[in-house]
C-alpha cells in the first residue's frame, strides 16, 4: 500500500513528508527531487518568496547508497525564512505569538472557514498550513513516484494551456515534441505566441494589483490498459486522479479527455472507436476519453486538465470583516504571486504521478523493484497477446 503524509507550516522550520510503500532497490537521489522542486518555484508571475526560498530536500530515512530500502522514506525541506519567524511561529511558550496576528480573513482563502472550524482567534493558525507552501512537500513526494514510473516506462508531463483570457494552441503533441517546446518556456506553455500574450496579461494584472488564474493539462505516456477498477467507486482511477488534482490549492475544476465539452456533443462524436492490430493489440484512432473508460485505463495517453482560480491574496485587497471586532475592513495582505499556474502545473504532475504509481503497484506490486518489474513486464506481454 502506497501512502504518505506531509507536515509543516508555511513559515515553520521545515516541511516534512513520510512515504510508505516504495519498493526496495529504486535509484533515488536528492538531486533528482531538487530538480522538480526548482520547477515548482519557477514561472513568470511568481512572488517575492521565490527569491527567498530555494528549496532542497534532505533524505532522512528509507534510502541508503542511492537506493530505496523498502522502509518508510522521510523527506525534509528547510524553510530558509525561518530565522525571521522563529519567535512568531515557535511551538514553545516563550515565543511571541501575539506578533503578526491576523484577524482580517481574505476572501477566497481558508481563513474564515478554518478559523470558525478550529475556533482560532488568530487566522495565522489557519493560513500557515492552508498555504500553497505545503505543495513543496507534495512535489517532493510526487518526484519519488515519478522516479518509480520511469522504471516502468511511464512519463508524466504538464503544460499550461490558458492564463487569464489567453488560450494556447495546444494540439495533440507527441511526448518528444512537447518536451522540446517546453524546454525554454517561462510559463510551461508550448505555444510561443500565446506565451508572449500571457506575459503581457500577467504584467497588466501586476500593475493593477490583481491576480490571474488559468488551465493546465497533464499527459501521461506509456500507460497500459487495466490500471484502476470499475468494481467500486473509490477504486475508479479517474475519480482518484480528480480528487488528487482538486486537492491542489486554488484548483476549482478537473476534466479528463473531452471533459465538459463532451456534454455538448452527440454520442457518435464522443466515443472512441476500437481497432485491433496483431502485435499491437486494441487501440483507438481518437482519444476523447482521455485514456480512461469506466474508471480503468484503456491504453491510450492519459489526458487531464485542471482550472486554477486567480490567487485570492490581492495587493488591492477586497472587503472583509475583522473576526474579533466584527468591524468592516479590507482583507489582510500576505506575500503572494500574481500568477502561479505554471507552479500548479508542476504540482499537478506530482499528484498525478503519485496516483499512477499507486495504481501500478496495486496491479503489479512487489516488495522490490526487481519483483515489480518482473510482474509489470509479464503483464505487458499478456496485453500484447490478447
Amino acid at each position: 500500500m502506497l501512502r504518505y503524509l506531509t507536515a509543516g507550516e508555511s513559515h515553520g522550520p521545515v516541511l516534512t513528508a513520510i512515504i510508505e510503500g516504495i519498493p526496495a532497490g529504486l535509484s533515488l537521489t536528492s538531486e533528482y527531487i531538487n530538480r522538480q522542486l526548482a520547477r515548482r518555484q519557477g514561472g513568470y508571475g511568481r512572488g517575492a518568496r521565490m527569491k527567498i526560498e530555494s528549496d532542497t530536500v534532505r533524505l532522512l530515512s528509507g534510502v541508503r547508497g542511492g537506493l530505496t530500502l523498502g522502509s518508510p522514506i522521510t523527506l525534509q525541506i528547510e524553510n530558509r525564512d525561518w530565522d525571521n519567524w522563529s519567535k512568531v511561529m515557535s511551538p514553545e511558550q516563550d515565543g511571541r505569538v501575539e506578533e503578526r496576528v491576523v484577524t482580517r480573513p481574505r476572501p477566497g482563502h481558508a481563513d474564515l472557514a478554518g478559523a470558525v472550524k478550529y475556533r482560532h482567534r488568530d487566522i495565522r493558525n489557519v493560513l500557515e498550513r492552508s498555504s500553497a507552501r505545503e505543495t513543496a512537500a507534495r512535489v517532493a513526494v510526487g518526484s519519488v513516484a515519478r522516479r518509480l514510473l520511469e522504471e516502468l516506462g511511464i512519463n508524466v508531463m504538464g503544460q499550461v494551456v490558458r492564463i487569464g483570457s489567453v488560450e494556447a494552441e495546444a494540439g495533440s503533441l507527441g511526448m518528444e515534441e512537447l518536451a522540446a517546446r517546453l524546454a525554454g518556456s517561462q510559463l510551461l506553455c508550448a505555444d510561443p505566441g500565446a506565451e508572449r500574450q500571457m506575459i503581457i496579461e500577467i504584467d497588466r494584472a501586476r500593475k493593477a494589483g490583481d491576480t490571474l488564474g488559468g488551465i493546465f493539462e497533464i499527459s501521461a505516456y506509456g500507460i497500459p490498459a487495466g490500471l484502476g477498477s470499475y468494481v467500486q467507486w473509490d477504486r475508479k482511477l479517474d475519480g482518484r486522479l480528480a480528487a488528487a488534482v482538486m486537492s491542489i490549492q486554488a484548483v476549482k475544476g478537473v476534466e479528463i479527455g473531452l471533459g465538459f465539452a463532451a456534454a455538448g456533443r452527440a454520442g457518435s462524436l464522443v466515443q472512441d472507436e476500437i481497432f485491433y492490430g496483431p502485435g499491437r493489440g486494441f487501440y483507438r484512432h481518437t482519444n476523447h476519453a482521455g485514456g480512461i473508460e469506466g474508471g480503468v485505463t484503456n491504453g491510450e495517453v492519459l489526458v487531464l486538465r485542471a482550472a486554477m482560480k486567480p490567487i485570492p491574496t490581492l495587493y488591492r485587497p477586497l472587503r472583509s470583516v475583522d473576526i474579533i471586532t466584527k468591524e468592516p475592513l479590507e482583507a489582510s495582505i500576505e506575500r503572494s504571486d500574481v500568477c502561479a499556474v505554471p507552479a500548479a502545473c508542476v504540482i499537478g504532475e506530482a499528484v498525478v504521478a503519485w496516483e499512477l504509481a499507486k495504481a501500478c503497484l496495486e496491479k503489479c506490486g512487489g516488495d522490490s523493484l526487481t519483483e515489480l518489474k518482473d510482474n509489470w513486464n509479464s503483464y505487458l506481454f499478456y496485453l500484447r497477446q490478447v
